[in-house]
């Protein structure tokens, strides 16, 4: 199935197969996110504990990365997205048994590792099974599915909870999970896939890593950067509007219009993207949000705030897909899965750096000098990515 040209080519020829299995685990996902740290509390875990645990996902997938490519070269990549949804309803299902905190934050692990294969596994699918022409739009678009499932899954969960209470929450997580399996069941094999184990000796993770060091130093620290920023604003919005003595709802709202100015925007950076150059949406991405956040400790009433919260929005939304579509760009065709496991590895260490970074430096000045560190980063991001992406880069290069 692999495709090499762009005649007749449609996403939505592919659109239940490829992008279902991602809309599913995303819902799943958002459904459970809101309340991991109030079940912590619920357990008997400290605030502290609380804190500690929001972090567990993100930690089991940063960690599971690179065996997430491996886990992918030996079984495929359907088979490696079925595995992993399944894993995650397991790990779903255990939490929502848990009556204490040590059966609770290994099931979080779990899923934080469940979520490693199926990102690195759809990203491996996607970049071969759709022609270059159309990279970056289903890349985008692919972003974008993650992003409605994150917004929506929050409302699942809470409809659920109505009914069963807190734990209903992972129930309908697992459920979900499970849907994702079988959706994922029936996506068609690709033709690397199919020789199964057998096939061609893939290279080793090291071979990999020291042959495409360059690329990993110079656009995956640009790749680094912008997870951290990305991974700062989710903090920054909430934490701005208590600054500014907001209520939750108030928060909230303004949160929620900038999500949906993100959500607006996937698909037309995708083909922006496509028809002029990756650099043509990651240089204004990041100099819109390194700007926005900037100017958000200028921000002293709602309507300021609103406004760079929108921008920040903006910026995010014509950048989705844009860290996937770059190391599909870059990966070779032989070893494309470790190196996509390398290139995961970084941006996930710059999503757990942003939020740290952001807490050292309010920490040790303020809020407002923290937000501008985290801008600062945004600008430096932009810096690298000018400086490091081809003006003309549109497809790859094949056999790099």
């Amino acid at each position: 199935m692999v495709r090499e040209g762009n005649d007749q080519f449609s996403l939505l020829s592919i659109a239940v197969p490829a992008f279902g299995p991602s809309v599913l685990f995303s819902l799943g996902e958002g459904a459970v996110l809101p309340v991991v740290a109030l079940s912590a509390r619920d357990l008997g875990g400290s605030v502290a504990v609380a804190a500690l645990t929001v972090t567990l996902i993100g930690l089991g997938s940063l960690v599971f990365n690179l065996p997430a490519s491996l886990l992918t070269i030996r079984f495929g990549e359907r088979w490696a997205i079925i595995g992993a949804q399944a894993t995650g309803a397991v790990a779903l299902v255990v939490a929502a048994l848990s009556h204490e905190l040590w059966q609770f934050m290994p099931a979080l692990v779990a899923l934080g590792m469940a979520s490693s294969v199926t990102n690195l596994a759809r990203q491996k699918y996607l970049t071969e099974a759709v022609p270059p022409g159309f990279r970056a739009r289903a890349l985008s678009t692919l972003g974008g599915t993650l992003r409605v499932g994150l917004f929506l899954g929050p409302f699942l969960g809470a409809a659920a909870m109505q009914v069963w209470g807190l734990r209903g929450a992972y129930w309908v997580g697992a459920a979900v999970y499970t849907g994702a399996a079988v959706v994922a069941w029936f996506m068609p094999d690709l033709e690397d896939d199919a020789a199964g184990p057998g096939r061609a000796v893939q290279p080793r993770l090291g071979r990999i890593a020291a042959t495409h060091w360059k690329v990993l130093a110079t656009v995956g620290l640009g790749v680094l950067f912008v997870s951290a920023v990305r991974q700062s604003r989710q903090a920054v919005i909430p934490l701005w509007a208590e600054h500014l003595g907001m209520d939750a709802p108030t928060a909230s709202l303004v949160y929620g219009i900038a999500g949906g100015v993100d959500l607006l925007l996937f698909y037309p950076g995708g083909r922006l993207m496509d028809l002029r150059g990756r650099l043509a949406v990651a240089l204004p991405s990041m100099l819109i949000m390194g700007a926005a956040l900037v100017a958000m400790p200028l921000s002293t009433s709602f309507w300021p705030f609103l406004l760079v919260s929108c921008l920040l929005g903006l910026g995010n939304g014509i950048g989705s897909g844009m860290i996937m579509t770059l190391g599909a760009d870059f990966s070779p065709a032989h070893g494309r899965a470790q190196f996509l496991g390398l290139w995961r590895l970084m941006a996930d260490s710059g999503s757990t750096l942003g939020p740290v970074l952001l807490s050292a430096v309010t920490a040790a000045a303020s809020l407002g000098i923290g937000v501008a560190a985290a801008g600062a980063l945004g600008l430096a991001a932009a810096g690298v990515l000018a400086w490091s992406i081809p003006r003309a880069q549109r497809s790859p290069a094949h056999g790099s």
